[in-house]
């Protein structure tokens, strides 16, 4: 639901996309005309994207050359460059880095210093043999050890994969055994939740598993233990000199969940996703030289090169490494105020949880702060209500919905648009995104599937295994040939925004009426005894039945008089046809690597399915909880 009034207006200011507006000759602050333009007219918006936003290289004489089959489209195929250069133009003594431990540590490099680092270890790769096509592996924590060792490999063209260190080794060898990494980097322990955790053993195993890695370089989380990682450097090395690269060469192989088996290895080019992350960035969240952009992730989330890609517009990136609630709910706010944050990311299930425990992070000075991005799941209207009410009152809320299959955003902010409740503002720049109806039309006010009718310079160069492209063209080109289907369920608003309803493979069809699970999920925010929750559709006399697992807060007891409520609530804010047929209580709710919820191993499990993609669950053990449950018996 939309709301007339908006939570925030923007004024006028000095906004980096309002220059760009200008180079365009395009209208002052008319968004909808720029971005019509900048989908008909793909050629010159993405070669001035590249001269607007300061990507260093050789464009070549073609921006865009189109073809029928998107996957063959072509952007400045004679380009040379390496966005290395980009990430480290104007190293000098302004700040580049700051790192916070969850266990207190701090450290801090300047550009000049995250360029000598990166020069370092350069040396030191191209002396193992490291060059252009191999792959670098991370086994690593959000520090800057892992962004200076990702930046050195791509200055020779070696592509970089990581996991946190976090992951068990049967996560990280079904990743890393089909990337198959010549060298990882690695750490010799990290914090979570206020305990220390060795990796000693686990690195052993995977290195025992991954028969392509031939050395380890390791350094101390705290700098007290043993490293190899400085011995490794070259401590006198050449100023960095780095290998020129095609705009499509490949950067990064990133992980998604497939249907079945291991997880899909995505391969995507250094120049078309630094220049979508530059364009979003700067044109969408106007990060400009200087500004301080946080953004809670791991290592094994594409918001880590999300994050890292802000270097490329000489902000400022700050890492933290840890439980982003330890020892409570304030610690990210805390910093906020102590680093001046001007961008703070997190996950809309960080916001919900924040509202659960009634906590006001307005205590703190957060006069720096301009913009809040949210993302992972649908940010509910009350998620929108309380930053505005509890954290900052003039902040550019920023959903944004995309994900590893772009490196980007399909939609997201804008710092020239109005942020209305619940809604996400605008499709991006560049990007030809709609929703379409069951009959394959755009549709505007009724739910949709959520897709992009063109190229764009960050699509998939390819995925691993995958010769002819079938993985890759049923992935997203299964249900129409030349239309890019993501898989998430919205509707697109008069305004021209998006209000997304949850993952559309887990849609719920009672009745054969398609229900997005985050109409539920909104729905119980305000009840304080739920405190996190898992909707699924499980088959029942030929139908779709909805079941409803909720965790509790301590000490309450799923009773009557509670179920009654959850009902209530569903069915006065949603609909009667949005009602759980059956309410239970669960201990755990099983989760993502990237922290979503695992709605769709959950669902498999109810219905008595094989999970797929086990091992890319943070915690598979909860999917016990589920198994044979005698209130679900059909």
């Amino acid at each position: 639901m939309t709301h007339a009034t908006p939570l925030w207006q923007p004024k006028p200011a000095d906004t980096l996309i309002e220059h760009f507006m200008a180079a365009t000759g395009q209208q002052p602050a008319d968004y909808a005309a720029l971005h019509a333009w900048s989908i008909s007219n793909t050629a010159d918006f993405w070669r001035l994207a590249w001269d607007f936003c300061g990507l260093r290289g050789e464009q070549g004489a073609e921006a865009f050359i189109d073809n029928e089959d998107p996957l063959r489209a072509q952007f400045f195929p004679e380009a040379r460059l390496n966005v290395v250069e980009t990430f480290l133009k104007n190293a000098d003594e302004r700040p580049a880095i700051s790192f916070i431990g969850e266990n207190g540590q701090r450290m801090k490099w300047t550009r000049a210093e995250l360029k000598r680092e990166v020069e370092q270890l350069a040396a030191a790769l191209k002396a193992e043999g490291i060059t252009a096509g191999d792959r670098v592996a991370g086994y690593v924590p959000n520090m800057p050890q892992t962004v200076a060792a990702m930046l050195a490999a791509a200055s020779l063209g070696a592509v970089w994969s990581s996991c946190a260190p976090e992951s068990g080794p049967d996560v990280v060898v079904d990743r890393f055994d089909q990337t198959k990494p010549k060298l990882m980097f690695t750490v010799d322990h990290y914090f979570y939740g206020g305990k220390r955790f060795e990796t000693a053993a686990s690195v052993a195993e995977i290195v025992a598993r991954v028969p392509s890695i031939k050395k380890v370089i390791t350094w101390s989380f705290t700098g007290e233990g043993q490293s190899s990682y400085e011995d490794f450097k070259v401590a006198d090395a050449a100023p960095l000199a780095c290998t020129p690269m095609g705009f499509r060469d490949p950067l990064y192989v990133m992980f998604s969940s497939g249907t079945t088996g291991k997880p899909k290895c995505i391969e995507h080019s250094g120049g078309g996703t630094l220049l979508r992350m530059m364009v979003e960035h700067q044109l969408h969240c106007n990060i400009k030289p200087g500004d301080r952009v946080f953004y809670y992730t791991t290592c094994n989330w594409m918001m880590w090169n999300w994050l890292v890609g802000a270097l490329a517009s000489e902000a400022e990136i700050v890492l933290y490494d840890g439980n982003p609630a330890f020892p409570d709910v304030d610690r990210l706010f805390a910093l906020a105020e102590s680093e001046r944050f001007t961008h703070m990311g997190v996950s809309a299930k960080f916001i919900d949880g924040v509202q659960k425990q009634n906590h006001k992070p307005n205590v703190h000075d957060l006069s720096d702060l301009r913009v809040v991005l949210s993302t992972g799941s649908p940010l509910s209207p009350e998620g929108f209500a309380h930053v505005y009410a509890d954290w900052k009152s003039d902040v550019q809320l920023a959903s944004i919905c995309g994900g590893t299959d772009i490196l980007g955003v399909f939609v997201g902010g804008c710092p020239i648009l109005p942020v209305y409740q619940g809604e996400i503002p605008c499709a991006a720049l560049g990007l030809d995104v709609t929703t379409l109806g069951e009959d394959g039309q755009p549709v505007i006010g009724e739910p949709g599937e959520l897709v992009c009718r063109n190229a764009h310079p960050s699509m998939p160069t390819r995925f691993l295994n995958d010769p002819d492209d079938a993985r890759y063209r049923a992935a997203y080109y299964g249900t129409y040939p030349d239309i890019w289907v993501q898989g998430d369920f919205a509707l697109r608003t008069e305004q021209g925004g998006f209000i997304v309803l949850g993952r559309s493979d887990a849609t719920l069809n009672p009745g054969g009426v398609r229900i997005g699970t985050a109409e539920i999920y909104r729905q119980l925010t305000d009840i304080d005894e739920i405190s996190d929750a898992v909707v699924v559709g499980q088959s029942y006399n030929n139908d779709t039945r909805v079941v409803l697992f909720v965790m509790l807060t301590k000490g309450v007891a799923l009773d009557e008089g509670l179920v009654k409520r959850i009902k209530i609530s569903i069915r006065k804010n949603a609909s009667p046809r949005h009602v759980p047929a059956i309410i239970l209580a669960v201990a755990d709710i099983p989760r993502t690597m990237s922290g979503k919820t695992a709605e769709l191993a959950v669902r498999d499990v109810v219905n008595n399915q094989p999970v797929r993609n086990l091992t890319g669950l943070a915690n598979p053990e909860a999917l016990k909880l589920f198994k044979n449950m005698p209130e679900l018996a059909n």
